[in-house]
């Protein structure tokens, strides 16, 4: 089927092909018909398949009569991370450069001013992360109540990232008649029972099975001990053909160790992690897409969505704890029916995250073999790294007090403990200093006697 036949406008169709697409995928096949009729959308698809482009050309022809007031956004976008805002903002201004819609970003790391200033001009379409869309709404910034589509983007991601109040609390700042197109890569039962809270007789769209990995992607799983995988990283690196490559760690501070490292042994390499700067995220990714930057070192902030087509390979240097992260980090290569190698990389005590890995996928991941890092087994012990020897006890001596150590003394403090303190006169009574004075009088009686 053509994009002709999906009933888009003639703009749209040739916005669509200025970017030198003819068909739709699975996604957007079956869900812009559906969008463009007002019906609520349930969709499911794994990462890659265009889910983007299924909400954003309907919206475009959907919102192209009508204007938008000041401060009142006629339609919302909610993306859990800045780098999926940023993308869904590019989309509409490639397919909607023939259209006269307004569009806003509203994402952490920018200017409260800028985006205030756009918020006032009116904004036919907002694209905005959970968070700095409630600061600007409790800023008094911006109202809700004129928005007709409001669409929920990688609405696991959400519930991963602990958003879910946040969304329940935008959308109960929303009219209740309006049009909610709610898109997901995987449908946990905690997924589907929040869709069911949020949409009306949805029209279920599922073009895959939930989190299967694109079969352009040649897996790979190489089994080490921990001490030796940076080592097998680089073999990787030097043997594989990479274009550009991603390699994913599990926490941001061994995003930054790892670069340091492999700067270290001559790759060029750089971070990408939630806890750098939003001018620095947008500098590197531009970089990576450019292929001026060859290899990415990232946290789980860019698994998902990351529109980058060419991207020859995915590297998990860590196992993810998650089964569904695995399948969102290696959904960045193998795009648009491209092919891709995703080889991850393993120890023995990863063991069960590997197991529920392959039984997500349906399928054990083939093992692959390194020439200079011996290869481990799942049941081996983990290594322990060798401890300094300490040095060896000295005898004991024949008979040892132990003292208990004070507060430093003053010079007049150590001089009066040096010269021991004179004794007290001893009394021969119980009355201490004090004696009365009729007990020292002479006794004429003793003295007689």
């Amino acid at each position: 089927m053509a994009f002709r036949n999906l009933g888009l406008s003639e703009d749209t169709l040739k916005a669509v092909e200025d970017s030198g697409y003819t068909e739709p995928t699975p996604i957007q096949e079956q869900a812009i018909p559906v969008v463009l009729m007002g019906r609520d959308v349930l969709g499911c698809a794994q990462t890659g398949t265009g889910k983007t482009a299924g909400f954003t050309l309907p919206m475009i022809d959907m919102l192209a009569t009508g204007r938008a007031r000041a401060r009142m956004p006629r339609s919302l976008i909610l993306e859990p991370t800045r780098e999926l805002a940023a993308q869904v903002s590019e989309n509409f201004e490639r397919y909607g450069k023939y259209s006269r819609l307004t569009t806003a970003l509203l994402i952490g790391g920018e200017s409260f001013v800028d985006q205030e200033k756009a918020l006032g001009r009116g904004v036919d379409v907002l694209i905005a992360t959970p968070g700095r869309l409630i600061d600007l709404f409790e800023r008094g910034r911006i109202l809700l109540s004129d928005v007709k589509v409001l669409v929920i983007d990688e609405a696991d991601r959400m519930l991963d990232m602990g958003f879910i109040p946040d969304i329940e609390r935008i959308v109960g700042l929303l009219p209740r008649k309006r049009q909610t197109l709610f898109f997901s890569a995987t449908m946990p039962p905690e997924i589907r029972k929040l869709a069911d809270g949020f949409l009306t007789e949805p029209k279920e769209i599922a073009v895959t099975p939930p989190a299967s990995p694109a079969e352009t992607v040649d897996q790979q799983l190489a089994l080490v001990h921990r001490d030796d995988k940076r080592a097998a990283l680089r073999e990787i690196l030097r043997i594989e053909d990479i274009e550009n490559g991603l390699i994913f760690c599990n926490r941001k501070r061994d995003v930054d160790i790892l670069v340091k490292s492999l700067t270290k042994h001559g790759f060029e390499a750089s971070a990408l992690h939630g806890d750098m700067p939003q001018f620095r995220r947008t500098d590197t990714l531009d970089r990576f897409r450019s292929g001026e930057l060859r290899l990415l070192v990232a946290s789980d902030v860019a698994a998902r969505g990351l529109d980058i087509p060419r991207v020859s390979h995915v590297l998990n240097f860590d196992v993810p704890i998650h089964a569904e992260d695995y399948v969102h980090r290696i959904g960045r290569t193998g795009r648009a029916g491209r092919a891709g190698t995703a080889i991850t990389i393993a120890e023995p005590e990863d063991a069960l995250h590997t197991r529920k890995i392959e039984k997500l996928i349906g399928r054990d991941v083939p093992r692959r073999a390194l020439e200079t890092v011996e290869a481990a087994n799942w049941d081996d012990e983990p290594r322990r790294r060798r401890r300094r020897s300490s040095p060896p006890e000295r005898e004991p001596a024949a008979k040892e007090t132990t003292r208990r150590r004070t507060p430093a003394r003053t010079g007049q403090e150590r001089s009066r403990r040096a010269a021991p303190a004179a004794e007290p006169p001893r009394q021969d009574t119980a009355f201490g200093e004090h004696i009365p004075a009729f007990l020292l009088r002479a006794n004429p009686d003793a003295q007689s006697a």
